[in-house]
């Protein structure tokens, strides 16, 4: 049991035999003791005020001097003001180190069948284009969120929604047919989906074309600037086209479903390999072209409920000025349907799927209205995790040259980044002399691990609400608070564990007395458990991040003050090796709900 709750408890059975009142659980405030003052933890007093009618000093000199006597995890206490400040026994904190070796998975719950089941939605990608450093945030995000969320007891699925439908589908379908001369990934040595998001480009570089003659056409024939090429854009060409296309695919054209199932699946063979790298994936994948018309039934079934409106060109919408909104379009009049559409039809085969009781969708801030319509729209149509979905909105991934531009092929692939972290990784390695006494496929594997561990710290340290800057240089640095000086000092843990194999240096009974570094360290580790629990209600993986980074510095600077092996008391030596191993367990379990592998050696 953790000192804070058997603290509690027993402030609990003070209150009681003191005042002769029961207090809430709740009411009992324990928080780590301030540094200028003697204590590990300190009770804040006021709340039983009414309950003892004394002062603040009195009360807390009562119930400290009860703990005193009848809790065997309290040494001593003082007193200042309305703080009780309590100096913690030795024998509970080798306790609690005891308690964390035990558990393989110390500070995370397991599921029951009784636990919630939560569904995670990540990584969303369209199938015209490679997946990029943007959803490389979103994919470490939604993969962490999963991990975080079972940590806490939950069941989840992780769920994936392939945009494989829709316009821009069909610039890269119309784009290959006229410019591709038949080209495959066999033919072209690309991966399928760099293929596909070539012709994405090469659409918008013609498109953009067209626009810029008939502008200056109509600018010619006497129409205003702001004019000519809105209508320009309207008029061209190659976005009729696309637009026809779009609705033969939608009318079943089975030249037009032919090549699209054709293009997809040159796509999804290459964002397999992608997620592979990433190390993420999914327990089940839906797509739009499957769910779109899921959805236009939902509309229309909404509709003969009187919940939206036709309006007279046809189109459908939903009236939302009642909860402050305005109205939002869900059916084109021409019968084809918006996102909003799909997002419903999705919910709609989930919802039968799987017994949800909570939605998390993992997708960037610029849809933060989206998700706030469908909510209401879901909860309008009967869902019962309508009205609760959480949209874990996040803020966009910049470089130090500025935003990302599908169209304009101005984005970093995703494959091209893990490539060139890995290839950093193992330059920077080589460098240090980390790779010494290797084989090329140890050092191989190392500079794998080490060059994605360095990416996905680096997004995920990062609170996710914020807009954030990627620089690679900084993520790989073996010092400072990056992926590769924790999966180090992992490392060194591992060598000093191999050592004390090697010398059967035995465990034994631990009764040393500890030091204050010692005693901060177990108190660090217990911390996890509560670091869990608030990354879990947070939808944080940034606190993970910043705890694993805390005690990964917390050991070093013990490391620098105290030897381990060289210890020749054998009470001493025993009690910091188990710390040291805890530590490595701790650390590795926290990396891995952030996805990130710990090498046993670097």
């Amino acid at each position: 049991m953790k000192i804070e709750s058997i603290i509690s408890n027993s402030v609990i059975e003070a209150v009681k035999a003191l005042y002769g009142q029961e207090v809430a659980p709740k009411m009992v405030q324990i928080q780590k003791t301030k540094q200028e003052f003697e204590g590990n933890l300190t009770l804040v007093v006021f709340p039983f005020l009414k309950i003892s009618k004394k002062k603040p000093e009195d009360t807390a000199q009562e119930i400290g001097q009860y703990l005193q006597d009848n809790c065997s995890a309290v040494a001593t206490f003082n007193v200042v003001k309305g703080f009780l400040n309590l100096v913690i026994a030795q024998s509970a904190w080798l306790q609690l180190l005891a308690d964390i070796d035990a558990d393989a998975k110390y500070g995370e719950r397991k599921a029951d069948e009784n636990s919630p089941l939560v569904m995670i939605e990540y990584s969303s990608p369209n199938t015209n284009k490679p997946l990029h450093l943007g959803h490389v945030r979103n994919n470490l995000l939604g993969w962490s969120l999963a991990k975080i969320m079972e940590a806490n007891g939950n069941k989840v699925v992780k769920t994936n929604i392939v945009n494989d439908r829709g316009i821009h589908i069909c610039k890269s379908m119309l784009a290959w047919l006229k410019y591709g001369n038949c080209e495959t990934p066999e033919t072209s040595g690309k991966k399928g989906d760099h293929l596909i998001g070539d012709y994405y480009v090469a659409f918008d570089k013609h498109y953009r074309e067209e626009v810029k003659q008939l502008t200056a056409k109509y600018v010619a024939e006497g129409m205003d600037t702001e004019e000519a090429e809105k209508k320009a854009k309207e008029e061209a060409p190659l976005i009729k086209e696309a637009h026809e296309m779009l609705v033969k695919w939608e009318q079943n054209d089975p030249e037009v479903r032919a090549l699209w199932e054709k293009m997809n699946n040159w796509v999804y063979a290459g964002f397999d390999e992608t997620y592979k790298a990433l190390g993420v994936g999914f327990d089940k994948i839906y797509y739009e072209s499957q769910t779109y018309l899921k959805g236009k039934a939902k509309v229309e079934e909404g509709l003969a409920k009187g919940l939206f409106e036709r309006h007279a060109d046809n189109s459908v919408w939903a009236d939302l000025t009642n909860e402050g909104l305005d109205q939002k379009l869900l059916l084109r009049s021409d019968g084809t349907s918006v996102y909003m559409t799909q997002d419903i039809g999705t919910a709609e085969m989930r919802f039968k799927d799987y017994p949800i009781d909570k939605m998390i969708y993992v997708v960037g801030n610029e849809q933060n209205y989206h998700f706030q319509v469908l909510s209401i729209l879901l909860d309008r149509l009967g869902f019962k995790w309508g009205k609760e979905l959480v949209h874990f909105s996040y803020g966009m991934v910049e470089l130090p040259n500025g935003k990302m531009k599908s169209r304009e092929g101005t984005v970093v692939d995703a494959d091209d980044l893990i490539a060139t972290m890995i290839a950093d990784a193992k330059q920077t390695s080589e460098e240090l002399g980390k790779f010494a006494d290797m084989t090329d496929e140890e050092r191989n594997e190392i500079a794998r691990i080490v060059g994605l561990g360095a990416l996905k710290y680096f997004i995920l340290k990062v609170d996710a609400r914020k807009n954030m800057l990627f620089n690679p240089e900084e993520s790989i640095d073996f010092n400072g608070n990056t992926g590769p000086f924790i999966q180090y000092t992992y490392a060194r843990i591992r060598s000093i564990m191999r050592k004390a194999a090697e010398m059967n240096i035995p465990v034994g009974e631990m009764k040393a007395e500890l030091s204050q570094k010692e005693i901060d360290l177990i108190q660090k580790m217990s911390d996890y458990a509560s670091a869990v629990e608030q990354a879990g209600k947070d939808y944080s993986p940034s606190g993970i991040a910043n705890y694993c980074y805390e005690l990964t510095k917390e050991f070093n600077q013990f490391y620098h003050d105290y030897s381990i092996l060289k210890e020749e008391d054998v009470q001493k030596r025993a009690v910091r090796l188990k710390i040291a191993a805890n530590v490595a367990k701790v650390i590795s379990n926290g990396m891995a709900l952030l996805g990130i592998e710990v090498p046993e050696r670097m």
